[in-house]
């Protein structure tokens, strides 16, 4: 099940280079993403309307997309703009475009009623663009559900066990750090504190740590985006009190899109606030892909058990409370959708 009045990410703008495309599927439904050559980009179905064939097996020019079987041409539009060898343009030459709209060095594409699909609803991510952060991105594929991948980025408390080489650090302490978790309108916000705790390896090595600090992590959802704000700062010296300046900061961008029930693409990038003149961001990003990469790693066994024990029982535990919270957020979500979905049925 998906939402679809909402504003996934499709990409990062530098997936995209003026005469550029790349095909992905989003929800279940194959589409292609262009670039003309004045800048603006387009999204339609990878489907042309003439024999099916892949518009992602075609090439960009000037500002349309090019069939690479009989030369058919479509505008971001979605409509046909050229047949090869005839005048007249059948009114049924037309395919299906999305709303997509750039900002913030982000691709933001609208899957449902696209009369609901409002810009000004486009969740705002400074740090791209702020010069005081440095940041890489990425995009994995992961094989196994959005939800599964939600519900890993609402509850740290893996970090112990499954990133204790990098951002994790004593697993003990992560179970046992008070967990807040509140719900604001459409949003799940959870906060973890860690006053005094040895810094992990990532942060070390980043900020040069030399003794304990006082750690946070900050996670903020909205459909169907996580933010995490993680850090810190020597212990004592006004992390808590909003005093984080002179601390390490890292800014996680999280963009969760499905694919199909039991495939995900994450985009995500990592803006870190120290060092832009040592390559630390550089440093930061791969430890980022590694911890990310293991999470990858759980997820995929996770779907992997799930495929095969569909019936099997879940359990609730403490550390799952910014999971629970999001569960009930994204099922009213679901809810308020079902007249749409029984209507585009």
């Amino acid at each position: 099940m998906f939402l679809r009045n909402v504003w996934y990410v499709a990409g990062f703008s530098s997936d995209l280079a003026p005469g550029q495309h790349v095909g992905r599927k989003f929800l279940n439904e194959s589409i292609v993403l262009f670039r003309g050559a004045s800048g603006g980009i387009g999204a339609v179905e990878d489907r042309c309307c003439h024999r099916a064939m892949p518009l992602s097996e075609g090439h960009v020019d000037n500002d349309i997309i090019r069939c690479c079987y009989h030369g058919l041409e479509f505008d971001a539009s979605g409509a046909c703009t050229k047949i090869p060898g005839q005048d007249r343009i059948p009114p049924t030459a037309v395919i299906r475009s999305y709303p997509i709209v750039e900002r913030d060095a982000v691709l933001w594409i609208w899957m449902g009623d696209a009369a609901k699909a409002d810009p000004a609803t486009i969740p705002s991510h400074p740090f791209h663009t702020d010069p005081g952060w440095g940041w890489k991105s990425a995009h994995f594929g992961v094989n196994g559900s959005w939800e599964l991948l939600v519900e890993n980025l609402m509850d740290l408390s893996h970090l112990g066990y499954v990133h204790a080489r990098t951002i994790g650090g004593n697993a003990n302490m992560h179970f046992r750090t008070k967990t807040e978790a509140r719900r604001e309108g459409n949003k799940v916000m959870v906060t973890r504190h860690m006053p005094n705790s040895a810094p992990p390896p990532t942060y070390v090595d980043a900020a040069g740590f030399e003794g304990p600090i006082d750690r946070w992590q900050e996670i903020s959802f909205e459909p169907v985006l996580i933010r995490i704000h993680t850090g810190g700062c020597d212990a004592g010296t006004g992390a808590y009190e909003g005093k984080r300046d002179h601390g390490f900061s890292m800014q996680g961008f999280h963009g969760i899109t499905p694919e199909t029930d039991t495939t995900t693409h994450y985009f995500w990038s990592i803006a870190t606030n120290v060092g832009l003149d040592r390559g630390i961001p550089d440093v930061v990003f791969e430890q980022t892909a590694f911890t990310f990469k293991e999470d990858q790693v759980v997820l995929e066994a996770q779907q992997k058990r799930i495929n095969e024990t569909p019936d099997g029982r879940f359990v609730n535990i403490a550390s799952d409370a910014g999971s629970n919270l999001t569960k009930r957020l994204l099922k009213s979500l679901f809810e308020a959708e079902a007249p749409d979905a029984v209507v585009a049925a």
